[in-house]
Protein backbone atom coordinates (compact mmCIF):
# COMPACT_ATOMS: atom_id res chain seq x y z
CA UNK A 1 0.00 0.00 0.00
CA UNK A 2 1.44 3.36 -1.38
CA UNK A 3 1.11 6.12 1.46
CA UNK A 4 2.35 10.23 0.47
CA UNK A 5 4.09 12.25 2.92
CA UNK A 6 3.01 15.21 1.30
CA UNK A 7 -0.65 14.57 1.94
CA UNK A 8 -3.72 14.32 4.74
CA UNK A 9 -6.00 11.75 4.89
CA UNK A 10 -9.27 10.77 6.71
CA UNK A 11 -10.31 7.59 7.82
CA UNK A 12 -12.84 6.92 5.16
CA UNK A 13 -9.72 6.18 2.58
CA UNK A 14 -9.31 9.75 0.79
CA UNK A 15 -6.54 11.71 0.38
CA UNK A 16 -6.29 15.68 0.52
CA UNK A 17 -3.33 17.72 -1.14
CA UNK A 18 -3.34 21.54 -0.22
CA UNK A 19 -2.04 23.85 -2.23
CA UNK A 20 -2.53 27.90 -0.67
CA UNK A 21 -6.61 27.97 -0.59
CA UNK A 22 -7.04 24.82 -2.65
CA UNK A 23 -7.16 21.24 -2.57
CA UNK A 24 -7.40 18.17 -4.45
CA UNK A 25 -9.36 15.03 -3.09
CA UNK A 26 -9.23 11.73 -3.93
CA UNK A 27 -9.33 8.18 -2.49
CA UNK A 28 -6.22 6.37 -1.57
CA UNK A 29 -4.46 3.39 -2.81
CA UNK A 30 -5.67 1.59 -0.02
CA UNK A 31 -9.20 2.29 -1.44
CA UNK A 32 -8.65 1.84 -4.60
CA UNK A 33 -6.92 -2.04 -3.88
CA UNK A 34 -9.97 -2.52 -1.37
CA UNK A 35 -12.56 -2.20 -3.76
CA UNK A 36 -11.09 -3.47 -6.95
CA UNK A 37 -11.38 -2.62 -10.51
CA UNK A 38 -13.36 0.33 -10.72
CA UNK A 39 -15.70 1.12 -13.53
CA UNK A 40 -17.88 4.29 -12.48
CA UNK A 41 -17.13 7.51 -11.10
CA UNK A 42 -19.57 9.95 -10.14
CA UNK A 43 -18.97 13.64 -9.53
CA UNK A 44 -20.65 16.88 -8.70
CA UNK A 45 -21.27 20.11 -10.98
CA UNK A 46 -18.47 22.20 -10.20
CA UNK A 47 -19.17 25.36 -7.96
CA UNK A 48 -21.31 22.60 -5.72
CA UNK A 49 -20.64 24.18 -1.29
CA UNK A 50 -20.36 21.13 0.86
CA UNK A 51 -19.72 20.69 4.07
CA UNK A 52 -17.46 18.51 5.60
CA UNK A 53 -18.21 14.67 5.72
CA UNK A 54 -20.78 15.02 2.75
CA UNK A 55 -21.28 12.73 0.29
CA UNK A 56 -18.79 14.16 -2.26
CA UNK A 57 -19.58 11.34 -5.24
CA UNK A 58 -19.53 7.74 -6.06
CA UNK A 59 -17.03 5.15 -7.14
CA UNK A 60 -18.04 2.00 -8.14
CA UNK A 61 -16.11 -1.12 -8.93
CA UNK A 62 -17.12 -4.53 -9.78
CA UNK A 63 -16.84 -5.75 -6.37
CA UNK A 64 -19.54 -2.72 -4.89
CA UNK A 65 -20.31 0.63 -4.65
CA UNK A 66 -18.55 3.40 -2.52
CA UNK A 67 -19.15 6.70 -1.40
CA UNK A 68 -16.84 9.34 -1.40
CA UNK A 69 -16.56 12.12 1.19
CA UNK A 70 -15.58 15.76 1.56
CA UNK A 71 -13.24 16.21 4.85
CA UNK A 72 -13.30 20.05 4.79
CA UNK A 73 -16.11 22.69 4.03
CA UNK A 74 -15.62 23.69 0.49
CA UNK A 75 -16.87 24.64 -3.24
CA UNK A 76 -16.18 22.38 -5.93
CA UNK A 77 -13.75 24.39 -8.46
CA UNK A 78 -12.58 21.20 -10.83
CA UNK A 79 -13.74 18.04 -11.38
CA UNK A 80 -11.28 15.29 -13.15
CA UNK A 81 -12.93 14.76 -15.60
CA UNK A 82 -10.49 12.13 -17.08
CA UNK A 83 -11.37 9.50 -14.58
CA UNK A 84 -15.33 10.27 -15.09
CA UNK A 85 -14.23 8.90 -18.90
CA UNK A 86 -11.83 6.49 -17.47
CA UNK A 87 -12.60 4.92 -14.10
CA UNK A 88 -9.75 2.87 -14.21
CA UNK A 89 -7.38 5.30 -14.09
CA UNK A 90 -8.09 5.60 -10.00
CA UNK A 91 -6.42 2.14 -10.05
CA UNK A 92 -3.24 3.01 -11.74
CA UNK A 93 -2.09 5.63 -9.67
CA UNK A 94 -5.33 6.72 -7.20
CA UNK A 95 -2.70 10.01 -6.01
CA UNK A 96 -2.29 11.21 -9.55
CA UNK A 97 -5.29 10.67 -10.39
CA UNK A 98 -7.82 13.03 -8.09
CA UNK A 99 -11.66 13.71 -8.04
CA UNK A 100 -12.16 17.15 -7.23
CA UNK A 101 -10.61 20.45 -6.84
CA UNK A 102 -12.31 22.27 -4.26
CA UNK A 103 -11.75 26.19 -2.79
CA UNK A 104 -11.21 25.61 0.89
CA UNK A 105 -13.42 27.56 3.49
CA UNK A 106 -11.72 26.76 6.69
CA UNK A 107 -7.90 25.61 6.52
CA UNK A 108 -7.94 24.72 10.11
CA UNK A 109 -10.07 21.82 9.08
CA UNK A 110 -6.86 20.25 7.54
CA UNK A 111 -5.56 20.11 11.10
CA UNK A 112 -8.20 17.37 12.05
CA UNK A 113 -6.97 14.81 9.36
CA UNK A 114 -4.18 12.49 9.87
CA UNK A 115 -0.57 13.11 8.49
CA UNK A 116 0.76 9.81 6.58
CA UNK A 117 2.47 8.17 9.40
CA UNK A 118 -0.99 8.07 11.10
CA UNK A 119 -3.12 6.93 8.18
CA UNK A 120 -0.20 4.21 7.42
CA UNK A 121 -1.11 2.65 11.50
CA UNK A 122 -4.55 3.50 10.66
CA UNK A 123 -4.71 1.40 7.81
CA UNK A 124 -3.06 -1.40 8.84
CA UNK A 125 -5.54 -1.85 11.72
CA UNK A 126 -8.09 -2.04 8.65
CA UNK A 127 -6.39 -5.26 7.01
Amino acid sequence: MKVLKNLYYTEDHEWIKVDGHEAYIGITDYAQQALGDIVYVDLPEEETEFTAGDTLGVVESVKAASDIYIPVDGKVLEINEDIVDEPELVNNNAYKNWMVKVELYDESQIDELMNAEEYKEFSSREE
